[in-house]
């Protein structure tokens, strides 16, 4: 196995330790505000992987140039659909506003919902996956 390979694997294997956690939160009662953070950062971690998968340069601390790559390498390249752009696009939205901003709070749906999201979206990047490998 290549160190791309195992790089890879470490990165699909953090996003869904990451979105099982985040299930946990949920289920637990933890900070809603905390189930945001890990829904986005399961999404993150599975980004990553798909950029590996892919061979994207991403050379890049932020995550604002994230998504910008994404957006240009991935969706804009047609190889994901504009949903999962939007979805990314809403779920660091809300990230950004439970981290940095004072007095915002997230109800359980709303957490519940950034959760759907970022089940929905790994789920499109793995399937994404298995059809590149399949052809």
């Amino acid at each position: 196995m290549t160190d791309r390979e195992t790089l890879f694997i470490y990165r699909m294997n953090e996003a869904e330790e990451t979105l099982t956690d985040t299930r946990k939160m949920l289920e637990s009662g933890i900070s809603t505000r905390s189930v945001v953070n890990r829904a986005y950062y399961a999404i993150f971690y599975g980004i990553i992987a798909l950029f590996i998968h892919e061979n994207v340069e991403y050379k890049t601390s932020k995550h604002s140039g994230i998504i910008s790559i994404f957006d240009k390498s991935i969706v804009h390249a047609g190889k994901m659909g504009r949903e999962y752009s939007r979805m990314l696009h809403r779920i660091f939205d809300a990230r950004q506003e439970s981290d940095y901003k004072e007095f915002v709070r997230f109800t359980n749906d709303d957490a519940a919902e950034y959760l759907r999201m970022a089940e929905e979206f790994l789920r499109g990047v793995k399937a994404f996956i298995a059809e590149s490998k399949n052809n």
